[in-house]
């Protein structure tokens, strides 16, 4: 016997449907390419995204079609999304920061048929549009006084293209498990590959990610959404938004220091997502301005371990709470958010931050556990890692053109290539990538760990560990610092500094001092990259090496140290 409820299809649609109705007057703010600021509502965002549906369908887009975006966050982003969705299109979401031979690949592969580009990548697409075999109209993110000139073929501009449209569409009419978006990651090797979200997946994210364990929210808040819209969609906060009716601000190109406070500031943001690097700068600009954050209440950080620097900051200097979160493109991408629940209010505040400072718990929508090389399961006793396993209704079961074939196990668990533990509370903690663990006379040590420590250091501006050869250790571990600008440091000062807070064992056998250290199209240190300019590269531990250290590292003399921002 089944329920007699209604068959209530869960389509994106009738998320900004919801929030025309009874949201019509809450803000999105966007500040546009050029820096200037344009304000409208959920209520003529709903309006135009009807329009351009209407206008696009008029122009061949069907159901299941792919449609690219590359763009900023915007309010006409956040447009042509729910116009695409709204009639089972298919939206595709691609990062302007990886390489041309990505960009082709990605396109190609996922078949776009129309393209929406920002006017700050352009100039990328008309490089490659050669190359770009499937894709019969190019649509420029601007109104008709901003057109560039373009040799782009077939292109319209975005508000021209709108002025074709009437609204009268029929948007949803299909089933919830339709395709909806069309993001690939970058966390695997050899080509990107697709995550294939489908309506019913998105809206479970946008309602489970608004809960109070997760962020939280309602329309008494503004949201500032740093974390961009080609990320695994923007952290599940364009659908959350409109479903709880909260503002939303929107920086565009402009993430520096002082343009986030700009809009923390005048648009009065009580909470914000973005990727610790963001969070860096922007502490950075408020010690040398002195300005605090009178409206912000918390901040949402993923991607990579956050910092302890970072949250103690925050809490003690700002009073803004930080929230570490944990997820990945093929779980749609928010896994696991670390709050301190009833079982730990007693706890003093270390305690509590050592509990922050892990990735979370899991919401309902998503189980995880731990297994060994074996596949057997793993105690949740705060110990024991293992390979981190995830399963829920959004977590991907495989990847779109069928690359990789069946990703499942049996029981239809996701590896998700983490390396982690699980406390007997549930809060789960990443202690490296699996393919960067670093394996030393049979023990692991955590190149997450040893980087957050060497960090915490008054001189370093980022710090990154790689595992290299040993001839009894198998590998051990170097660790590589940009120094903050005007400040030196020494390898026995970082050595100095980290004893006594790391296992004897985990002391980086050296410590090189380098410019830059490079980073992936998301932001995150390429361990891929700093393995190859290190490649060759011996240790000082290991005798007879005749080893060179790589072009561009040097070692810094000690001098003066100027006054930290962690206070150090």
């Amino acid at each position: 016997m089944q329920g007699l409820m209604q068959d209530w299809q869960l389509t994106t649609d009738r998320i900004l449907r919801h929030a025309k109705i009874n949201h019509p007057n809450r803000t999105i703010v966007s500040r546009q390419v050029d820096g200037s600021i344009t304000r409208t509502t959920y209520g003529e965002v709903y309006d135009r995204a009807r329009r351009l549906s209407s206008a696009l369908v008029a122009r061949g887009m069907k159901l299941g079609d792919r449609i690219g975006t590359m763009a900023w966050n915007n309010a006409r982003h956040m447009e042509a999304w729910y116009a695409i969705m709204g009639v089972g299109a298919i939206c595709h979401t691609l990062n302007p920061r990886l390489h041309p031979d990505q960009l082709k690949y990605i396109a190609n592969h996922a078949g776009d048929s129309i393209f929406f580009v920002d006017l700050s990548f352009v100039s990328q697409l008309e490089a490659v549009q050669d190359e770009l075999t499937t894709i019969g109209l190019y649509v420029i993110m601007c109104g008709p006084d901003e057109m560039p000139e373009t040799t782009l073929k077939n292109v319209i501009c975005f508000e021209t293209l709108l002025e074709e449209g009437d609204g009268d569409v029929v948007w949803g009419d299909f089933d919830e498990n339709t395709a909806c978006g069309l993001c690939y990651t970058s966390g695997t090797t050899g080509n990107p590959k697709g995550v294939l979200y489908s309506h019913r997946s998105n809206t479970l994210m946008g309602m489970t990610a608004g809960l109070p364990g997760c962020m939280g929210v309602d329309g008494n808040d503004t949201c500032l959404m740093v974390v961009p819209m080609f990320h695994a969609n923007a952290w599940a906060i364009t659908f959350t938004a409109p479903m709880t009716g909260m503002n939303l601000v929107m920086p565009g190109p402009m993430m520096d220091g002082a343009s986030i406070y700009q809009l923390l500031d005048e648009e009065k943001c009580t909470l914000s997502a973005a990727v610790p690097t963001v969070w860096l700068m922007l502490l950075n600009y408020l010690e040398e301005s002195g300005h605090k954050l009178p409206h912000l209440r918390e901040v949402v950080i993923g991607g990579s371990a956050c910092p302890r620097a970072i949250m103690e900051t925050f809490d003690k200097k700002y009073g803004v709470t930080v929230i570490h979160a944990w997820g990945m493109t093929e779980t749609s991408p928010l896994g696991t958010m670390s709050r301190i629940e009833p079982e730990l209010a007693d706890l003093d505040y270390d305690q509590q931050l050592s509990v922050r400072l892990k990735q979370g718990k899991t919401p309902f929508v998503i189980e995880m556990r731990i297994v060994d090389d074996e596949g057997k399961e793993l105690p949740r006793d705060g110990i024991a890692f293992g390979n981190l396993m995830v399963r829920g209704p959004i977590v991907s079961r495989g990847y779109f053109g069928g690359e990789d074939g069946d990703i499942l196990d049996a029981d239809g668990w996701f590896d998700t290539g983490d390396v982690a533990t699980i406390d007997p509370l549930g809060y789960m903690q990443i202690t490296d990538r699996s393919k960067d663990v670093i394996k030393s006379g049979g023990e692991w040590i955590s190149s997450i760990d040893l980087e957050n420590a060497a960090l915490d250091h008054p001189a370093a501006a980022e710090c990154a560990v790689i595992g290299m050869p040993h001839p009894k250790w198998d590998e051990r571990p170097l660790l590589i610092v940009v120094l903050k600008e005007g400040m030196s440091a020494t390898a026995e000062d970082f050595k100095e500094f980290l004893t006594g807070k790391i296992a004897k064992w985990w002391m980086p056998d050296d410590v090189v001092f380098v410019d830059d250290i490079p980073h992936g199209p998301t932001g995150k240190i390429s361990k891929l990259d700093l393995r190859k300019r290190f490649e060759g590269y011996v240790l000082p531990t290991v005798k007879n090496t005749g080893g060179k250290k790589p072009a561009g590292s040097k070692e810094k003399k000690k001098k003066k140290k100027r006054f930290s921002l962690f206070g150090k």
